[in-house]
């Protein structure tokens, strides 16, 4: 196998792993199953580590077994979300396939473990001790499926027959099913309207259960269990007495974030009051605004479950339904209770378009300073439809102009709505002329909005294709000292995604990056080390590196530098060093040694594991030496 085309298969199974640590809790009747898989995988993370920083020769059977790896964790990285995201109250009720589903998925990845002779591979005994001992968690649990909630089924089956449920056990569905607040009632009413559009007459057999189940739960939340020897009239005053009247995020517009009168549903599942949603329809928009997905179509369906919920959480804290707000000249956020004004935003909006250049930047100027100053402001500058006219900015002669609007959409991009509209009418294109092209300070923000929209790992890869890292790289050595922090954590996050990485390479980062490692008076090492550890572990950024004579200034970084950064520097040594005998001859030469021993003493966990493996490649070349001089 090429060792570019072995590298890419390791580099994608390191990412899929660390996709599992960003799942969210799991918070349903599958709990401890998803636990136990998300734990499994995770530990497998150091052979893969392991891999990726070595040169070890892989024979058929490794390879059959890794490709086989990563199907199986993508589909249980699938199987996972699908848990996550779905009904709870459906998950509950079909545990049994659902069960099925997380044994297939263990079987597939035992099976694949056991194709991989990692038991063989050149890495140190504690990673391999690690890996069999996974190995053995799998195989136990390939052999014997886990079981389910008895009590569980118990309780849903006699929902199921109809029978009137005791609060007993209502309230153990609560608990056990993970819906003991309003917020929760109302992400399961969400979720159930989703499946009912997406899956139709599959849910035929499950809708009444699923439906009857959380009315009972509902009821139980919102009134609360019952107490012996209270009347049902003073149970009712206490739960409102007790009761705080905040509104729950969940029941706001994730628009106008105002509590929702008519809330209704797109074509992606999510719920937004109808007119805020209309209107962005009407502005010309094809994607949702939170998930920035392209809607399949515009139709509106109404939400009926959680516009009950809503009803019924006002009335029991004696709150007025919402009024529909007409033509309203000032937004109040539910949220802080502050305002910001509509028509002096519009009046703004009107100079950016029409007005001569002085008005173009004096407006621009103020809408960079109300996005700047509360997230109310940016949300309602957002809704006005500036974001397209700001981007049209970006290609103005004026260079004052520019600044201002590149300034504006780095503020406006701190909402995570907004990164999505940004990206969705072209910004980033503009942006990246504005980071070649435009003033100083016009190309640090153009640097800042760029890492701020990288946030979206689907960005970075438009990003990447749009020319950005040669400018980006351009600043990191000619920039102000903002400017040059600026490019350093855009050229982070992209360099995350491995097409990037050669990008970077090629445009000739590793020079710049090892100055700034060189020389500790910039203040900039921990950026330098950070970006040349992540490419690095591509081998073109290995061989650039290699060329760029590494060794004695990364020996001086273990040897004198934070922990992090020592732990970054013992990282790159071994990327460049293992397998080489020239540079292991050179770290030798410069007493990389007893530095390597000191890191093994004093380093953190992953510091000590590389110096440790280094140390033993070390040894080994020096028995092989006296061979050669014979």
């Amino acid at each position: 196998m090429a060792n570019h085309k072995r590298d890419d298969l390791v580099s994608q199974l390191v990412d899929s792993v660390r996709q599992f640590s960003g799942l969210p809790e799991c918070r349903n009747a599958v709990r401890d199953m998803h636990g136990n898989l998300v734990r499994r995988v995770k530990l497998l993370s150091p052979l893969f580590e392991e891999l990726n920083d070595s040169e070890e020769q892989l024979d058929d059977d490794d390879v059959e077994g890794l490709q086989s790896l990563k199907i199986a964790l993508n589909l249980a990285f699938e199987l996972l979300n699908s848990v996550n995201e779905g009904s709870k109250t459906l998950q509950a009720l079909q545990i049994d396939r659902t069960t099925n589903k997380f044994h297939i998925v263990t079987t597939q990845i035992e099976a694949a473990l056991t194709k991989i002779h990692y038991d063989r591979f050149d890495i140190p005994e504690e990673v391999k001790e690690q890996i069999q001992l996974v190995h053995s968690q799998f195989k136990r649990a390939k052999g014997q499926k886990e079981s389910s909630d008895l009590q569980l089924q118990t309780d849903l089956a006699m929902l199921k027959r109809g029978i009137e449920p005791d609060p007993e056990t209502i309230k153990r569905l609560s608990e056990k099913l993970h819906l003991t607040t309003i917020n929760d009632l109302r992400k399961e009413s969400i979720a159930m309207n989703d499946m009912v559009i997406s899956r139709g007459e599959d849910l035929e057999n499950y809708l009444g259960t699923m439906s009857f189940v959380l009315k009972k739960i509902n009821d139980f939340v919102m009134v609360g269990p019952p107490e012996i020897g209270s009347s049902e009239s003073d149970r009712q005053k206490g739960f409102l007495r007790h009761r705080s009247p905040i509104i729950p995020d969940d029941f706001r517009c994730p628009i106008s974030l105002e509590l929702m009168k008519d809330p209704v549903i797109i074509s992606t599942g999510q719920t937004y009051e109808r007119s805020c949603i209309q209107k962005w329809l009407d502005a010309g928009h094809k994607t949702c605004p939170k998930t920035h997905q392209t809607l399949q179509h515009t139709s509106l369906t109404p939400n009926y479950v959680l516009k009950s919920l809503i009803a019924l959480w006002c009335e029991s804290n004696r709150i007025d339904l919402p009024k529909l707000q007409g033509n309203s000249k000032t937004v109040r956020s539910a949220k802080t209770g502050s305002e910001c004004d509509q028509s002096a935003i519009n009046a703004l909006l009107e100079k950016l378009t029409n007005g001569n250049l002085d008005d173009q930047r004096a407006a621009a100027g103020e809408l960079r300073l109300l996005a700047k100053r509360n997230a109310d402001n940016r949300i309602c500058i957002a809704e006005s439809g500036a974001i397209p006219i700001l981007v049209e900015l970006l290609s103005s002669r004026d260079g004052r102009i520019q600044e201002h609007a590149v300034t504006a959409l780095l503020n406006l991009s701190i909402n995570e709505a907004n990164k999505g509209i940004i990206v969705s009418v072209g910004a980033i294109p503009e942006i990246v002329d504005v980071l070649k092209n435009g003033s100083t300070e016009a190309r640090e923000n153009a640097a800042a909005t760029l890492f701020s929209l990288s946030v979206f790992d689907e960005n970075k890869i438009v990003i990447g294709a749009a020319g950005a890292i040669p400018p980006l790289i351009d600043l990191l050595q000619n920039g102000t000292p903002r400017g040059k922090k600026d490019a350093a954590t855009a050229l982070f996050n992209l360099c995350i995604y491995q097409g990037n990485k050669v990008r970077a390479v090629r445009a000739g980062i590793v020079g710049p990056l090892m100055r700034l490692v060189k020389d500790a008076s910039c203040g900039m090492m921990d950026e330098g080390l950070a970006i040349l550890a992540i490419i690095a572990g591509h081998f073109e950024g290995k061989v650039a590196i290699g060329e760029a004579g590494p060794v004695p200034v990364l020996v001086e970084v273990v040897r004198t530098a934070s922990p992090r950064n020592r732990e970054n520097g013992v990282a790159i040594l071994w990327c460049v060093c293992a397998g080489d005998t020239k540079f292991l001859k050179e770290l030798k030469e410069v007493e990389g040694e007893q530095v390597l021993k000191e890191l093994c003493e004093n380093g953190t966990d992953r510091a000590k594991r590389k110096a440790g493996s280094l140390l033993e490649v070390l040894e080994r070349v020096e028995l092989v030496e006296p061979a050669v001089n014979l």
